[in-house]
């Protein structure tokens, strides 16, 4: 048989404490910057990914690919609605466009997970990065640098990207926060 040797650890400043922290940090984020106001929530879904994947430094290596390529994949797949505008639709805004494209766009992604093992592993923000693309964007979240309609959802997308490598960082933070110390070695057989 062999032995395994954990380490474990002791929180000096307790998760509930330290989580309240990194909260009340993201305000100048969320309401000081004007115009660049970031949408935290797109943050604190990622910073919930580091902590589904492990809360460990490492899970950063997974989170920021495999978000990061869905955000930007999603980006695209909605820059292509305005050149689909010749399709007929059931209202005038362009519904049958924007189901075309994210239907072949979400499609192709989901398909392509199976090439590269960092999003199989990282699911929950692969499809994170999808949906917080289609939220910042059909919210209008991201800051307007552009008026452009196939420009507006690739802007929108590395919005999401910057909002998810800054949630990446609120859950080193988080974890950071709480202090841990090591306390003893367990072994088991």
């Amino acid at each position: 048989m062999s032995e395994t040797t954990t380490q474990e650890y002791r929180e000096t400043i307790p998760l509930w404490l330290a989580v309240g922290i990194t909260v009340v940090v993201t305000v100048p984020f969320t309401l000081w910057l004007g115009s660049w106001n970031m949408a935290v929530w797109v943050s604190f879904i990622v910073w919930a990914s580091y902590f589904a994947l492990g809360a460990k430094p490492s899970a950063v290596k997974t989170i920021i690919p495999a978000f990061s390529y869905s955000a930007i994949l999603t980006g695209l797949t909605l820059a292509a609605i305005p050149f689909l505008d010749f399709l007929p639709s059931i209202r005038v805004d362009g519904d049958l466009a924007t189901a075309v494209a994210l239907f072949v766009g979400v499609s192709f992604m989901v398909y392509s997970m199976k090439w590269f093992p960092v999003l199989q592993k990282g699911s929950l923000p692969f499809f994170n990065g999808i949906s917080m693309v289609l939220a910042v964007y059909f919210t209008a979240s991201y800051p307007s640098i552009t008026e452009t309609a196939w420009l507006m959802p690739l802007w929108a997308a590395v919005w999401a990207v910057v909002l998810g490598v800054f949630g990446a960082f609120l859950g080193v933070f988080n974890v950071w926060l709480t202090f841990p110390k090591p306390v003893a070695a367990v072994t088991a057989k």
